[in-house]
């Protein structure tokens, strides 16, 4: 609200940036319930402010006149408070009897280290307050560290946040290319040409810029890169993209990992298998997209975009990959399209309300509410139709090997779709979507997929050396092996989310089938 009504009733919720404290009387006054969400760091200056008041101190806010944050602050100081933004305004003060300095807290904190330095030699008996938050200085600090090591600088923030302002100020003061971005559309209305001709390019935010907008503006910046070069890594690059967004590498994927453990188990048979998974995943994954895709809009704007545009050709190519995927395992006998049949029916339920509230308090109404629940049903969806099934379909019984290559695959697949779990957190998150990630942390949810690759590493190492599956197990290792050392890697900050990470872990599914094709030729 701009303006305190005569009557009010509800909860009004006060940002970080605070606000005067008869504004908070009045809002409590005319029946608001007030929840102050203050930063704990305002709040400090607020109380400097008003203790100082009490005994008539001069209070003297270096910051922006008309920021929230000051706008605050001025009533705590009450009626002798005053709003400086350079020493020439700290100069063209009186002289007061006593006063004290505080700082906005976004403040910039070489500003603030001359208004000390002025301060203390011409005005020695006012008390100086750094407020400037730490983590300020350190961002600060970090734009001054990064500008020296890129070619260009981008800061992703609010035009009026007055923390992200000054971030943009100090990148441009270091000399070097600097943009300041609130959105990734933005990159439209720039000259991008010292952009697109720097080799190293940094990636900075404001405060308070929440994650999905910096990944946002890193995939644009990612796809900018292809599209302004040269014509074959356009057409590359278009090519990759088209087959993530449709999901036909990921499919390309499951029917490749579904020939590498038909091999593993030595199943002659193995083409009606390896289409069965591509269409099933296919159909799967798109229909899934479809129905449940409201974290797309902050963790891939551009795939929810794609999804809405394309929402037609999309449904058809699931319900024509899904009833191909049916016929083809009706072919194969009645076990095989058993299976799959019911594993489709799950599939399709997974968005679907199926139980009233009276049954489940209100808060379990869809396979998807599950907490967790995605991750687990992927993977176990994907080793059923990659490691079961072809063996129970061909010998009508599953052996030791097929239980073995279940669970390797089963892992292999999981890892996959957990990491890209921590990659969507924050989307997954806005939407209330409780995920593996999302419920224990990326700290934790890494430990876990490390150490569940590691399990199936030594799992499929063992299984072939003590000849419970064929000899090509030795030759597998290199795919969950590739996959931890990615997991390393994004941890440490080598590699960074966005579509050359994602295409880079799918490859791994492909490089599967490959592997196994090439072991087989010889």
């Amino acid at each position: 609200i701009n303006a305190i009504p005569d009557h009010g009733s509800g909860t009004i919720l006060i940002r970080a940036h605070g606000v005067p404290p008869d504004v908070k009387e009045n809002l409590r006054k005319v029946g608001f319930d007030v929840v102050d969400a203050t930063c704990p760091r305002v709040i400090k200056v607020q109380s400097i402010l008003k203790r100082h008041a009490k005994h008539n101190y001069a209070s003297i806010i270096l910051g922006n006149q008309d920021h929230p944050e000051v706008v605050g602050l001025l009533g705590y100081a009450g009626e002798n408070g005053y709003v400086i933004s350079s020493t020439n305004d700290l100069n063209s003060l009186p002289r007061f009897e006593k006063a004290i300095i505080v700082a906005q807290t976004t403040q910039n904190t070489l500003l603030f280290d001359e208004i000390e330095k002025l301060a203390t030699e011409k005005f020695p008996h006012y008390k100086v307050f750094n407020t400037i938050c730490d983590s300020t200085g350190r961002r600060q600090a970090e734009v001054k560290r990064l500008a020296s090591s890129v070619d260009s600088i981008i800061v992703v923030g609010g035009f009026n946040s007055g923390n992200t302002q000054r971030l943009a100020e100090i990148a441009k003061k270091t000399g070097k290319s600097a943009y300041h971005i609130e959105m990734e559309s933005d990159f439209e209305k720039l000259d991008l040409k010292p952009l697109v001709s720097s080799e190293r390019i940094g990636i900075t935010a404001g405060a308070s810029t929440p994650n999905w907008t910096i990944k946002r503006v890193y995939r644009a910046l990612e796809a900018l890169s292809f599209k302004k070069g040269r014509s074959l890594r356009k057409l590359c690059f278009s090519i990759q993209r088209a087959m993530l967004l449709t999901n036909i590498y990921v499919s390309i994927g499951a029917g490749s990992l579904c020939y590498a453990c038909t091999m593993l188990q030595g199943i002659s048979r193995f083409l009606p298998y390896v289409i069965i998974s591509i269409l099933y995943v296919q159909s799967m994954h798109i229909l899934n997209h479809l129905t449940g895709s409201e974290s797309d809009r902050y963790n891939d704007p551009e795939r929810a975009s794609f999804y809405k545009k394309h929402k037609f050709f999309l449904t058809s190519l699931a319900v024509i990959s899904g009833s191909a995927g049916l016929i083809t395992a009706y072919t194969m006998g009645p076990t095989a399209f058993l299976i799959l049949f019911i594993m489709s029916l799950l599939g399709l339920s997974y968005n679907l309300r199926l139980l009233p509230s009276r049954f489940t308090g209100n808060r379990y109404f869809r396979i998807r509410d599950i907490p967790g629940s995605k991750t687990f049903l992927i993977a176990v969806a994907w080793g059923i139709v990659t490691s079961i099934l072809p063996p129970l379909s061909a010998s009508g019984k599953i052996g030791l090997s097929a239980g073995l290559i279940f669970l390797w695959s089963t892992s292999l697949v999981f890892v996959r779709t957990a990491f890209f779990d921590i990659l969507d957190m924050q989307g997954d998150r806005i939407v209330g979507k409780e995920t593996l990630a999302t419920l224990l942390g990326e700290i934790r949810t890494m430990r876990l997929l490390k150490v569940a690759q590691i399990l199936g590493i030594l799992l499929l190492l063992l299984s072939a050396v003590f000849g419970l599956i064929s000899n090509l197990g030795f030759v597998l290792l290199i795919c969950p092996v590739s996959l931890f050392f990615i997991l390393l890697a994004y941890e440490r900050g080598f590699v960074l989310p966005g579509i050359r990470l994602e295409f880079l872990i799918e490859t791994l599914f492909p490089l599967a089938g490959v592997v196994a094709f090439v072991w087989w030729s010889f």
